[in-house]
């Protein structure tokens, strides 16, 4: 069985997890990659190769299943003990299927006996799985669970554990942000996801199999679960596998309710199976802590746990609260201290608040001000936590959440329930940057009480999901970007999950009266918008006594209710839901004695209708006398009309005007017959009207229809609007007939029945609950006639008949009872042939005609409107031509497009052909046909066509309708390099080492030659893929970077833009690269004034190999390409100096690849800043008397002035500056005393 579904759930592979599992063997060993990145389907396929009789894991995996059955089974008090033989009955699967879905399984055989019962009961299940479940299952179906094929047993028992223990349940830690946590997750996935958030760093694992050999993986999980309840499992021996397996796993079933479904023996096999494991590991997620247990906790900073957006890499805004959880439940006790550091390495205010919660929680928010790398360390008791310090980067400004929009049932102020699932859906396609957060805050003002999922289902839209727990008014808070959307919160009142007062009760069953003793007494409670509550019906007979009801449910919010009264006299129904009595219980019901009647009604009156449209039914007394009567009960007064047939029947309808359950009362003598009342559920008005649908056709005539034969009509809805069609046949007993009908898919349906005894039969046709015009239709089958009785013989049905001569033949209905004949004569081309025919008085007719075209005949004989056994009969007309002698002549030269084209038909050796006998047929290559002109020729006749396209034409002439051989010819098309063209990336630019394609498109210019040259920097291999329909691939591969010519010629002539011209760039990756410095300072840079930055491209080069180029383009557009000095150890120094006002873009490239930030723009204005001069250099540290000294002085980027240098001391210094000409000097003076100097300089604007 295959259906199409949203949760795929095949995913069993049935293999042995350790290194010596044979299987495996045979194949590669996946990577980890692979092993996660398998779909549920590839996992499936794995387990019909793997899965072995001699398998060794295989009764592990066997027990472990049967366990993992009985624990959800023993809730229904059922227990299988082989999983190969107990299903087979289907009993047990629907059970385990029932308890696993929370959902009845409707319509099976509770005592199945014989194999048919059996499959049917499987059947059920499978499909209740797929159609109601959208559970995806592959190559099973019942016959291999009665049959107990084991393997796929497995399989399917496996498909249960990963949709309903893995795929299906929320777990803690589960966030829609959070890596691999998209809707492409696998339950593998999930399932490891969820094992390595909870396992310390410091046992890292990666698989279901080896890594819990040893037993201290399987300690730790048990301690994560429930901090101090196994806190030394890092202290166990390795060694000691069992024992360490065996206590970690005791304390789990008996603290943490983990029943072992694998036992410890085998956990520590190294053949076992991941599936066994993954099922019994999936019970962890939910597990609880019991009161009592023996808690022993530890400080341990390695058990924290830190998420949320404020540490991850990305996602954080300037200005925006970043926020981050730290959760130490299983860390023991201690401090938690955050640093927040910004790029510049100082420190910025982080609010720290512990939210008292299980998982001793402290929420933690800081509001970023630079753009940047920032640092988040976080400790606990003195020591850093696993990961950090955290390095999230801070984007700019984040988006505007005033652009955003909610909408959806969980934002409404009413109709949300507890514990159901609600949703609504988050437009925020218009408001740039940011992520959508939600959430909820219940009645009693805690936030985190009601579990909320925010997932991104397309750029700029989320959906969120949640469960309230507890009626109430909650208030939803919808955030983007950490600021809240126009009107959140929304305030949503949460409704009980039980309302008694809005379940509703209809049906015979109800009615005061009309029931009798006997009668199954039926009806429906309806539970919508009631909540959650247990539906409960009772019925008590005249002496108190209770009667047995029968409750079905339908589906979550219909039960199908009914019991059979035994004792006429009061009976009362009580109808529950949550223990209080809906509207109208106890509805009281008169129980009348039994009673036999030969009244009948029926018609689509008596189970629904239309408001404003009349109900129709019929009414039958069939003999029997008395008055009868009608009366009509529910939400309105409806009017009756009743039509006398005059044969003992009446056609009665009653118009509704309200909507809702009516009971049709028709009474014999004041008194109810038996099924009185009919329950009629009345629509509102629809956009259709019935009074415009047709009907019509054989099967609708009072008279033709022949027993045991299948007949028809049709019904015409087209002009009425859109409704559903029910057709309804019944015989004179009100016996059913099967009613076929086919949608034609034109607003028409074609309806067959088959009328099975000879006498009156009533059609009924209703069009949405609306009985058409003429309906009922009363029809009289009638015993058949017999065809194959007639007989068929004389020349014209024989050998020997010739073109243009008469002939005749005899048809003999002597033997075949009662009925017209009809005959159809047609020729070789499906032509219409006169014929006569002579009734002879004696059962048998002449039927004479005269062939006018050879060829094979048909003459079909009907009887009385059935086509006789023999019928058609095929005459074969001999001609009087031999068209074996006639061939096509003139195919040696191709024809070419758009000139016609010509070919002869010689009829010399065939004799004298008129040219009306002759007719050729020319088939194009795209299938196109054309019918060619004939015209005289010496030879015969010549056979002139058109060639619009090039390709092979099919030349197919006949004579007299008589094939003659077929001729081919090929058309070429006239060369034109003009119609050549050329396209795609590689012809515009391309990457060094990679390949560069391009397609060239030669159709409609003939068939020339092509050739194709690359010209550059580099030789370049080209390679050429034809496509089949017309036209290439072409692809080159340039191995240096520059400018490439590509040269494109057809037949020796450039194409149409050729040659291109393309910039094949180096394949780098700049990202890295990173540029810093006072020239790139964002408070902008002086006019005149030399300034610098510094390009660092060490994790690209290290020793400056590459290129690095800027070009300042100044306000006015004027581009200025800047110095660039290498300095040979992959940093690069741009220098600059602004001379225009304003706002300057600086392009840098490395290899002519920008650089991450480029282009970076930056302000100039006039103005000095002396606090940017420096002044360094062994003459400002000391000198020695007449020997000169140096120092330098730098005023690069500290805009335009003078400066100025003065040396005070004993004795007169003589001072040499010397201009650099790159915004430093050298200065040089020269000591005479050796006094100590006070040197004061000084810059002047």
């Amino acid at each position: 069985m295959s259906t199409t579904n949203n949760q795929s759930a095949n995913g069993y592979s049935g293999g042995g997890g350790g290194p010596e599992n044979p299987q495996r063997n045979e194949h590669s060993e996946p990577t980890e990659e692979d092993e996660f990145g398998r779909t549920e389907e590839e996992f499936y396929e794995d387990m019909q190769r793997e899965l072995a009789d001699d398998a060794p894991w295989k009764r592990i995996q066997q027990n472990t299943f049967t366990r993992w059955a009985n624990e959800h089974l023993k809730l229904l008090n059922r227990h299988i003990d082989d999983l190969q033989l107990e299903l087979g009955d289907g009993l047990n699967l629907i059970s385990l299927i029932e308890v696993l879905s929370q959902k009845k399984v409707p319509r099976y055989n509770k005592r199945p006996t014989l194999r048919p019962h059996k499959l049917e009961n499987v059947s059920i299940v499978l499909d209740f799985l797929e159609n109601t479940e959208r559970i995806r299952l592959v190559n099973i179906d019942a016959s291999h669970i009665v049959d107990g094929k084991l393997k796929l047993i497995l399989g399917l028992i496996w498909t249960l554990i990963l949709h309903y223990s893995i795929s299906l349940p929320m777990w803690e830690f589960e966030q829609p942000d959070a890596p691999g946590s998209g809707k492409d997750v696998t339950p593998k996935q999930k399932l490891m996801n969820w094992v390595q958030e909870k396992l310390p760093p410091e046992l890292p694992v990666s698989n279901f199999t080896s890594d819990w050999n040893d037993g201290r993986a399987i300690g730790a999980l048990v301690d994560a679960c429930a901090p101090g309840l196994y806190p030394d499992w890092n202290d166990r021996d390795p060694k000691n596998a069992l024992e360490n397996a065996k206590e970690a796993m005791d304390l789990a079933e008996r603290w943490l309710g983990v029943p072992q479904l694998v036992e410890p023996h085998e956990m520590i096999n190294p053949k076992v199976d991941e599936q066994s494991m993954m099922t019994y590991l999936s019970q962890y997620p939910n597990a609880k802590l019991k009161p009592g247990a023996p808690i022993r906790p530890k400080t341990n900073s390695a058990r924290v746990r830190c998420y949320g957006k404020g540490i991850e890499p990305t996602g954080n805004h300037v200005d925006a609260p970043a926020k981050f959880h730290i959760e130490t439940f299983a860390a023991g006790k201690g401090t938690v201290d955050v640093i927040v550091l910004n790029p510049r390495g100082q420190k910025e205010k982080c609010d720290v608040i512990p939210r008292n919660d299980k998982n001793q929680t402290y929420d933690c928010t800081y509001y970023p001000t630079l753009e940047g790398q920032y640092k988040v360390i976080v400790k606990f008791a003195g020591q850093e936590v696993p990961k950090s310090p955290f390095s999230p980067f801070i984007e700019g400004k984040s988006g505007d959440a005033s652009q955003c929009r909610a909408s959806g049932p969980g934002l409404e102020p009413n109709g949300v329930m507890v514990d159901k699932p609600t949703w609504f859906e988050i437009d925020a396609t218009n408001a740039g940057n940011g992520l959508a957060e939600v959430a909820v805050v219940d009645p009693h003002n805690r936030e985190n009480a009601v579990p909320v999922s925010v997932k991104q289902t397309s750029p700029g839209k989320f959906r969120c999901e949640y469960v309230p727990r507890e009626p109430g008014l909650h208030s939803v808070n919808v955030f983007f970007a950490d600021r809240p959307i126009p009107r959140s919160p929304f305030g949503v009142n949460v409704s009980p999950s039980s309302d008694a007062k809005k379940c509703r009760a209809y049906g015979r069953g109800i009615q005061p009266k009309g029931v009798r003793t006997g009668d199954v007494a039926e009806f429906r409670v309806i539970t919508k918008d009631a909540g959650e509550g247990v539906m409960k019906a009772t019925v008590t007979g005249p002496d108190g006594s209770e009667i047995p009801c029968r409750v079905t449910k339908v589906n979550s919010t219909t039960y199908e209710c009914g019991y059979v009264p035994n004792r006429a006299g009061p009976h009362t129904v009580n109808i529950t839901y949550g223990g209080a009595h809906i509207p109208k219980s106890p509805f009281p019901v008169s129980v009348a004695p039994f009673k036999d009647t030969r009244i009948k009604a029926f018609g689509p009156g008596l189970e629904g209708g239309i408001v404003g449209c009349a109900a129709d039914f019929v009414v039958e007394t069939n003999g029997e006398t008395g008055s009868l009567g009608f009366s009509i009960e529910g939400p309105s007064q409806a009017r009756i009309e009743c039509n006398d047939n005059g044969d003992g029947s009446a056609n009665v309808r009653y118009w509704p005007t309200i909507p809702g359950e009516y009971a049709v009362h028709i009474l014999c003598n004041d008194e109810d017959i038996p099924h009185s009342p009919f329950m009629a559920w009345i629509e509102p008005p629809g956009s259709f009207d019935s009074n415009k649908v047709k009907a019509y056709g054989p099967g609708l005539e009072p008279a033709g229809q022949i027993i045991n034969k299948p007949t028809e009509f049709t019904v015409d809805t087209h002009n009425a609007g859109d409704a559903p069609l029910h057709v309804q046949a019944i015989d004179q007993d009100y016996q059913p007939v099967d009613v076929h009908v086919r949608d034609n898919g034109n607003g028409t349906y074609t309806c067959r029945y088959t009328p099975t005894n000879p006498n009156r039969h009533c059609i009924l046709i209703d069009y949405g609950g609306v009985a058409i015009p003429n309906s009922p239709f009363r029809v009289w089958p009638t015993e058949p006639s017999n065809p194959s009785k007639v007989r068929v013989y004389g020349p014209g049905v024989e050998r020997g008949v010739k073109m243009n001569n008469p002939t005749h033949f005899t048809v003999d209905c002597k033997e075949a009872g009662p009925g017209d004949i009809s005959i159809a004569l047609t020729d070789a081309k499906n032509q219409d042939l006169p014929f006569t025919i002579d009734d002879r008085q004696d059962g048998t007719f002449k039927i004479d005609y005269t062939p006018k075209s050879p060829g094979v005949h048909c003459i079909s004989v009907l009887f009385s409107d059935n086509e006789i056994p023999i019928s058609p009969l095929k005459v074969n007309v001999e001609p009087t031509v031999d068209v074996s002698k006639i061939r096509i002549e003139g195919l040696e030269t191709p024809p070419t497009v758009g000139q016609p084209a010509q070919v002869t038909l010689n009829t010399i050796a065939a004799g004298p052909i008129p040219a009306n006998a002759i007719r050729a047929r020319v088939v194009g290559p795209s299938g196109n046909a054309q019918d060619a002109i004939i015209t005289p020729a010496p030879q015969g006749y010549n056979l002139r066509f058109n060639v619009p396209e090039p390709g092979t034409y099919v030349i197919e002439p006949d004579v007299y309708t008589i094939p003659v051989r077929p001729a081919q010819v090929t058309a070429i098309e006239p060369l034109d390099a003009s119609k050549v063209r050329a396209y795609g990336p590689g012809l515009s630019q391309g990457t060094v080492n990679k390949p560069a394609d391009f397609t060239v498109d030669t159709r409609g210019a003939g068939n020339g030659q092509l050739g194709v040259t690359v010209e550059g920097p580099s030789e370049s291999k080209i390679d050429y893929q034809d496509n089949n329909d017309g036209s290439c691939r072409v692809t080159y591969h340039p191995t240096a970077p520059g400018n490439y010519n590509i040269n494109i010629l057809y037949e020796g002539k450039h194409i149409a833009g050729s040659p291109f011209h393309a910039a094949v760039r180096p394949d780098l990756d700049t990202r890295s690269i990173r540029c810093y410095g006072p020239g790139l300072d964002t408070n902008g840079v002086f006019l005149e004034s030399p300034t610098e930055f510094t390009v660092d491209a060490k994790s690209v080069t290290s020793s400056g190999t590459g290129r690095v180029e800027c070009l300042l383009t100044s306000p006015s557009g004027r581009p200025v390409r800047c110095p660039v000095k290498n300095m040979s150890n992959g940093t690069y120094q741009v220098q600059y100096a602004p001379y225009e006002p304003g706002m300057h873009q600086l392009d840098v490239t490395y290899e002519n690849v920008p650089v991450p930030g480029s282009p970076f723009r930056v302000n100039a204005a006039s103005g000095y800043d002396a606090a940017r001069v420096r002044a360094y250099g062994p003459g400002l540290e000391g000198a020695t008397t007449n020997e000169p000294t140096t120092f330098t002085i730098e005023t690069k980027g500290a805009g335009q002035g003078s400066l100025g240098l003065a040396i005070e001391g004993p004795s007169e210094a003589k001072m040499i500056c010397k201009d650099n000409q790159d915004g430093t000097c050298i200065m040089e003076y020269l000591p005479v005393r050796d006094e100590d100097k006070q040197m004061q300089g000084f810059f002047m604007f």
